[in-house]
This record gives structure tokens, sequence and C-alpha cells, in this order.
């Protein structure tokens, strides 16, 4: 099994029920086993005049091949509502792979590690609940340098 980190985001109906419920979704993947999540955490939008959004991490081992676990993910966004009117606009949720093993991805649906994480504390935060901060990833970056690079700011962290 790979280990394989994904991003939850929601900014729309309900986000922290709908990151629980993407959580819960998560969890019943075939041939895959929901290791951990992390805690929630509050942001503004990247753009303005959206809602504040809903962020949280999950880790999880899973031998679904790297596209046929984006399907999965893309299948329970459209169960929870997304519809993709535009690439940057308000969602009930966005499901990202942030990281999959130790695999370089550049795939036309799919890019590992996630662009753009390193810069939005949003996701490294979160991930940093879940991973070692001397966690490698595949392109030579470390968490630990990452962190260092994005600091708290602007971030919620949500109680249970």
């Amino acid at each position: 099994m790979e280990h394989v980190y994904i991003g939850l985001g929601s900014n729309l109906a309900d986000p922290a029920e709908q990151l629980r419920n993407a959580v819960q979704a998560l969890g019943q993947l075939p041939d895959s086993v929901l290791v951990g999540v992390s805690a929630f955490y509050q942001s503004d939008s990247l753009l303005p005049g959206q809602p504040r959004y809903t962020n949280a991490v999950v880790a999880l081992d899973s031998d679904l091949a790297p596209l046929a676990l984006l399907d999965a993910l893309q299948a329970i966004e459209i169960d929870q509502g997304r519809e993709r009117h535009e690439r940057w606009g308000p969602r009930t949720l966005d499901l990202d792979i942030l990281l999959f093993g130790d695999r370089l991805i550049d795939e036309p649906r799919l890019k590992v590690p996630h662009y753009h994480m390193q810069a939005r504390p949003f996701v490294l935060y979160p991930l940093a609940e879940l991973a070692p901060v001397d966690l490698q990833l595949a392109d030579g970056r470390t968490l630990k340098a990452l962190l260092a690079d994005c600091p708290f700011v602007g971030l919620e962290r949500l109680p249970h």
C-alpha cells in the first residue's frame, strides 16, 4: 500500500459538515485504509468576495493507482454537490492528492506533489499534524523546509 495525503477544503453548504462527510467517504474507499485526520482549520479564501474555507488533511494507505484514486475523489466531490463552473470558484468540497508515497507524478490530470502546496499554510499545517516533519517529498523538498518558508498566518484551528 502507498501512503497518501489528501487535502480537503470547503467553503459552501456547512463546510465543517462537508469535511466530516468526506472523511467518512474516504474511510470507505476500496483497497484503502484511513490512517489519520488532521484538525480542521479555517482561513480566508485566496480570492476576495468568497466565504472562508475550512480545510484539513487526511492520511490514507491505498492500493489504488493514482488516477483511480483521483477518480474516486472526484466521485466523492460530485456526491457532495461539487459543481465545476470555474477553476477557483467557491465549492462544497475539494479533494486534492497532495502526496502519493514517494512518487513524482506529472500527468495532465494529476500533479504530485500538489502544485502550490508550498505556499498554502492551510495545507502544510494540517499535513504536519499527520506527517513526520522530516518527511522528504518526491521532488526533494522537505516538509520542515516548506513549513519554515510558510508562516502560520491567517489560519484558525477549529475546536473538535
